[in-house]
């Protein structure tokens, strides 16, 4: 499907484009492919701070090399480190510039969601995951701010006067937040879905939310049910949606033999993901006929990997 549109947007854009793709120039869509990181934030970092400065054709399109591929994974690092976006580009020519007693600009945008947290304040809270959106790719922004920041209000959460109400507030606007975008994403792509389900206790699992963002990133549609489904209706979702694959999301024990008929008749690539992996890892590493193909990860970070890696998103 992707082919087929690049093939059909390539018609539009002139011969001067075809042929700088025939020298070996990328467009922002493969740049975007390679790295992970989306047209939005590589247009960003052009303007704002002069990251990466592609060519032009004479109608504006922008082109990219394999140097300039090169240098956003090497800002990648960076921001990997904890450099703000903002102060990359001296490092980029100078690294021996960099000390480790920089302020790490991921703690300092943590401290500031964490306090919009505290607060109840959804728009200071929005404001700043929206700059971070535009600035930072999917999976960077989710290893280096979001898990991060769950983990720590987890922790402030135990045993923490009001903390059930900072806990729904925070993962309803999560659930919103991310269900837009993936909404959105949805609606500008036609091919088969991934369908994730919550396996978990907890309504609103904020974990699988950021999977499905993650995968939604990646271009691939995502259909989320935020409860369990039957054996049998399982398999009846997939046939009706045509999905390329189910995951499962689960933070607890689940009744292992009950795996087996949960995902009988399903002919689709099958996932497990969430700690509920580690707590079942001796159950899991022995391998029977029905679960033999299945999928584990223990993270939204590993998950995405996976899919990536098997060519599944």
């Amino acid at each position: 499907m992707n082919d087929k549109l690049d093939t059909s947007a390539q018609e539009d854009l002139g011969a001067d484009f075809k042929k700088a793709l025939d020298e070996g120039w990328l467009p922002i869509r493969e740049v975007a492919r390679q790295t992970g990181v989306n047209a939005i934030t590589l247009r960003a970092w052009e303007r704002r701070y002069g990251l990466i400065v592609p060519q032009r054709t004479p109608k504006g399109h922008r082109l990219y090399s394999s140097e300039h591929v090169q240098r956003i994974l090497t800002i990648l690092t960076w921001l990997n480190r904890g450099v703000a976006v903002s102060q990359v580009k001296p490092l980029l020519d100078a690294p021996q510039a960099f000390t480790e007693t920089v302020e790490n600009d991921w703690q300092r945008q943590r401290q500031s969601l964490l306090g919009a947290v505290i607060q109840l304040n959804e728009r200071n809270l929005d404001d700043s995951i929206n700059q971070a959106m535009a600035l930072y790719p999917p999976r960077t922004l989710c290893e280096q701010l979001l898990l991060p920041l769950l983990a720590e209000l987890e922790q402030r959460w135990q045993g923490q006067f009001g903390a059930q109400m900072e806990r729904v507030f925070f993962y309803s606007w999560l659930r919103s937040k991310f269900g837009a975008r993936i909404y959105h994403n949805n609606r500008q792509l036609h091919a088969a879905p991934l369908l994730l389900i919550n396996h978990s206790d907890l309504a609103l699992e904020p974990h699988l939310w950021l999977c499905a963002w993650l995968i939604s990133s990646a271009d691939c549609p995502v259909q989320v049910f935020d409860w369990p489904l039957p054996a049998g209706e399982l398999a009846l979702a997939v046939d009706h949606l045509q999905a390329r694959g189910v995951l499962l999301y689960s933070s607890k024990a689940m009744n292992m033999a009950q795996l087996p008929k949960l995902l009988n008749g399903i002919g689709t690539a099958k996932m497990l993901v969430g700690p509920t992996v580690c707590i079942h890892q001796t159950e899991l590493s022995v391998r029977t006929p029905e679960i033999a193909d299945l999928i584990l990860a223990e993270d939204p970070l590993s998950a995405h990997q996976e899919l990536v890696q098997r060519g599944l998103i």
